[in-house]
């Protein structure tokens, strides 16, 4: 679940977090030591000794080393030696009221006690402007106190200075103030968003193994068709042979009985095989397992005249001599060249084409769609993966293609043309060999 706003605290930066502190920190150090004798060198007033601006600028920067770390105590510490810094002679105004910023900033960004951030916050920057009135209030009463500078008027020198002041000011800690809280916010938005990817990413991987296993019941619910097909026709023929055989007088009775065990035991495969197929088969899916049976390569002229009268045009080669083809190995090549020419339909673009080729190899036959559409997806149509993989999941259609070429021991690739398109390209073992073995 993504982190709450009431209960979710910022994690400490690594190692490395804090290396970058110190080093900024150890820059601060030193550019305030040296921002300290240029304005030495420009103001004509008592200055501090040198040994205490080193131990001013040691504490003001360097405890910067643990902003993160301890961000309420760093920001207190800060604040104090800005306002005592004014005091002990040490007039540095540039790297002061930097370090002072980046202290209330990292408190409102990396504090993990947001109660006490807000509060400490308040209180300081509450604290500075009471001390900037004061003295400007001072220096309004006693004129002695700023030499040189006008009070005549509304807009006077003095008003107009100490509205700047004032302004600059406020503008100041209400930057530290927005700052922190917005670094804050987005860290927590990150993190937030950050599980909520690797929750996606579960999710997907969980929905990926998912498909795979629906649609390994769905080649299985059809390859159960075409088995039942043709144990039911073994079956038939043990049974017209049984009756040819049982009208001889010369037929041994050993064969009849042979026959007949054959007939009974095909008629109890089927029934085992429709009853199987009852538990496998969804209602919403019918069509594949009722034909599955009548599908494979001679319907394959069908296929390809069906995507042509629903608009999309294609080309249809056969290759080489026919040879037999077992019926899961046809079925097989039936439905990837039906789910390549539905992706083409839906990937491909209004003007893209199709070319289906069925070549016969020997012991192998290869089936390739290719395409010249121009509307590639690349998450529903990717290029080869292994089945089951990750980078496979490019939907049902593509996941199924893939399961059907293992099924048979065949091969797949799915790869964009160099030149534009798409190719689908499966190579089935006329003779199926376990999944598994290469081809």
């Amino acid at each position: 679940m993504a982190p709450s706003t009431d209960d979710w605290k910022r994690p400490r930066p690594g190692a490395a977090g804090y290396r970058r502190d110190a080093l900024v920190a150890a820059a601060l150090v030193v550019a305030s030591l040296g921002s300290w004798l240029l304005y030495r060198a420009a103001i004509d007033q008592p200055q501090a000794p040198w040994w205490g601006a080193l131990l001013w600028g040691v504490v003001i920067a360097g405890s910067l080393a643990f902003r993160r770390r301890f961000p309420e105590l760093v920001a207190l510490v800060v604040g104090i030696t800005f306002v005592v810094g004014q005091y002990v002679g040490i007039y540095e105004q540039l790297f002061s009221n930097i370090c002072l910023f980046v202290a209330l900033y990292t408190l409102g960004a990396w504090s993990q006690n947001r109660l006490l951030a807000t509060v400490e916050r308040i209180v300081i920057a509450a604290g500075m402007v009471i001390w900037l009135l004061s003295v400007l209030i001072y220096q309004g009463l006693t004129p002695d106190s700023t030499p040189g500078i006008s009070r005549d008027g509304l807009f006077s020198q003095f008003m107009a200075a100490s509205l700047i002041s004032i302004v600059t000011n406020l503008l100041y800690f209400g930057a530290a103030f927005v700052f922190g809280n917005a670094s804050n916010t987005a860290a927590r938005q990150r993190e937030a968003l950050e599980q909520r990817t690797q929750e996606l990413e579960r999710e997907r991987e969980v929905s990926s193994r998912q498909a795979v296993a629906l649609e390994r019941v769905r080649i299985a619910r059809e390859l159960h068709d075409v088995v039942a097909h043709h144990v039911s026709v073994m079956g038939l023929q043990a049974g017209a042979a049984r009756r040819v055989l049982g009208k001889s007088s010369e037929t041994d009775p050993r064969a009849v009985d042979a026959l007949t065990q054959i007939e009974e035991n095909a008629r109890e495969a089927v029934d085992e095989l429709h009853r199987m197929l009852g538990a496998l088969r969804q209602s919403d899916d019918t069509e594949a397992s009722r034909s599955a049976s009548t599908r494979g390569l001679e319907q394959l002229p069908e296929l390809v005249s069906d995507a042509e009268a629903s608009g999309l045009p294609v080309t249809f080669t056969t290759v080489g001599t026919p040879v037999p083809v077992p019926s899961v190995v046809g079925l097989s090549a039936y439905r990837i060249v039906q789910e390549s020419l539905t992706n083409v339909r839906k990937h491909g673009g209004a003007r893209a084409t199709a070319d289906v080729r069925l070549r016969y190899l020997g012991s192998e036959i290869e089936v390739e769609v290719s395409d010249t559409g121009t509307g590639l997806n690349p998450l529903a149509r990717p290029s080869a993966a292994p089945p089951g993989s990750a980078g496979a999941a490019g939907g049902l259609g593509q996941i199924g293609m893939r399961e059907r070429a293992a099924a048979v021991g065949g091969e797949i690739v799915m790869e964009p043309k160099p030149r534009g398109g798409y190719r689908v390209r499966a190579i089935l073992p006329v003779s199926p060999r376990p999944i598994g073995e290469s081809a």
